[in-house]
């Protein structure tokens, strides 16, 4: 299997870019995955019988189970080469699309989610760390804004993608979507990546992966059952004070493993906290809005799946645009001023569309969507390359996949608790006013969903804060 000299010394210069390709197509499949099925929900939830605090499971167990993946990264890179990582992660994923596309049961659907994402946590830190193994220091910034908007084209194409195939076919075609894009990226990945590894006796904390998905799927169900089955019930009481439980349990053992998978020496380094609840708060805002959007339409809006998609191609477009724009900016001005930006902008966006109601211009909702996206994507470059760049070299693959972990537990709790919000207000709403009909009833559950998000943007200023001042000190320490 070829290094990365050798891959340099047969390829060139050019090779940055043909590694950068490589990883920018499977975490597009991993992203196209993640989000074509937001525009099916209402369709799923339709033939299976399912109400909110159900359904979210297709988006919250692929969000749960990549955080599993994402923190294993690290121990297959070392054990068995990002080749070999990365083409075994893409056939089972594969294989489990296939499945999830002909699959007749719900639990089997969301077991298959599971699968994928897994997957997919094995797949897309591979970006981050192939950036800063083939590009300078001064060049990340760039490579990440271009990779980036590579990248968010999965969220643009993905809901009107979606949509048609929802509206023409079936809700079941989204699960064979991405089949394409992965099999371009199995071949590209056996000619552009490299294949070392180095660190055979490295052992993997199996103990560390038990502790993690059950704690978290602990937590997860309890919070989706709570308005359904009431603090009285003893499972779901044990589920509520276990989780949290299992794992801080789940973290005192990484402080004890010599080979954890989720290293916790990256938090001794000033201001590497700030960046992983910034990071959080990013993912709650990301995967949250992206799973609640297309509902949003069809519940409230009234439209159909394919109009609910191309509603929000306007916003994916001006994700991919600011997004190199970022990068770019990222290597020049600090990052605490782009991320305070963005974490303002968030709110704005969210607000406008609690004050919308079923009248509100179309043009007005796509404006206002495209607004948020905006704001996350002047967040995206520096939150990530800020937060590596506390850390010493030999860190940055166990801080890559940690603050991947950071992003994506918060978007598993930023679904989970969204769902929630909206079923748990509409309910409250449709009791209290049952004249009201159904979609207003849905109107005030996604507009306090909305509040909500809102609030943790606001929030976020002060560990950004924490992120600030370890960035300031690192530059002090090397200038010295």
């Amino acid at each position: 299997m070829p290094t990365i000299e050798q891959l340099f010394e047969r390829h060139g210069p050019r090779y940055r870019w043909l590694a950068t390709a490589t990883v920018m197509l499977g975490t597009l499949s991993m992203v196209l995955t993640s989000t074509i099925i937001n525009v099916a929900v209402p369709a799923i939830m339709g033939e299976f019988q399912l109400g909110q605090d159900q359904v979210h499971w297709l988006a919250t167990a692929f969000l749960a189970a990549m955080t599993v993946g994402m923190l294993v990264n690290a121990w297959c890179l070392a054990r068995f080469g990002s080749r070999r990582t990365f083409i075994c992660a893409m056939v089972i994923f594969i294989m489990a699309s296939v499945v999830g596309g002909f699959s007749q049961n719900f639990a089997i659907l969301v077991a298959v989610r599971a699968v994928q994402g897994v997957m997919a946590g094995l797949i897309q830190p591979h970006a981050l760390v192939t950036i800063f193994q083939v590009f300078p220091w001064n060049k990340r910034g760039q490579a990440m804004g271009i990779y980036g908007m590579g990248v968010v084209l999965g969220p643009a194409v993905a809901p009107a993608l979606g949509g048609i195939l929802v509206d023409t076919l079936s809700w079941r075609a989204v699960f064979f979507a991405v089949l394409p894009s992965c099999s371009l990226a199995l071949f590209m990945a056996s000619r552009f990546l490299p294949g070392t590894a180095h660190a055979r006796n490295h052992r993997l904390d199996w103990l560390g992966i038990i502790l993690l998905g059950v704690g978290l799927t602990a937590l997860l169900w309890a919070l989706a059952g709570l308005a359904r089955r009431g603090l009285d019930d003893p499972v779901l009481l044990t589920a509520l004070i276990g989780g949290p439980l299992i794992m801080g349990l789940f973290a005192a053992w990484q402080l004890r493993h010599p080979y954890p998978l989720f290293d916790p020496r990256v938090f001794r380094y000033p201001g590497f906290a700030g960046g992983f609840f910034v990071a959080m708060v990013m993912g709650a805002g990301v995967f949250g809005t992206t799973y609640l959007m297309p509902l949003y339409f069809q519940q409230v809006q009234g439209m159909t799946a394919t109009d609910a998609g191309f509603i929000l191609i306007p916003a994916g477009i001006a994700m991919a645009i600011i997004f190199p724009l970022s990068g770019h900016l990222s290597d020049r001005l600090p990052g605490a001023v782009m991320i305070t930006t963005g974490l303002l902008l968030m709110p704005v966006s969210l607000l406008l569309l609690r004050a919308a109601d079923i009248g509100t211009s179309v043009v007005w909702l796509m404006f206002w969507v495209a607004l948020g996206r905006v704001a996350l994507g002047l967040m995206m470059p520096p939150v990530n390359t800020g937060s590596l760049s506390l850390l010493p070299p030999e860190m940055i693959p166990q801080g890559s996949g940690v603050v991947n972990f950071a992003r994506q537990i918060g978007g598993a709790l930023g679904v989970n608790l969204s769902a929630i919000c909206v079923q748990f207000f509409s309910d409250r709403h449709w009791h209290a006013h049952p004249e009201a009909g159904h979609p207003h009833a849905f109107e005030v559950g996604f507009d306090d969903a909305f509040l909500i998000t809102a609030s943790l943007f606001i929030l976020a200023l002060w560990p950004l804060a924490w992120m600030s001042r370890g960035q300031r000190l690192k530059r002090t320490e090397t200038s010295q």
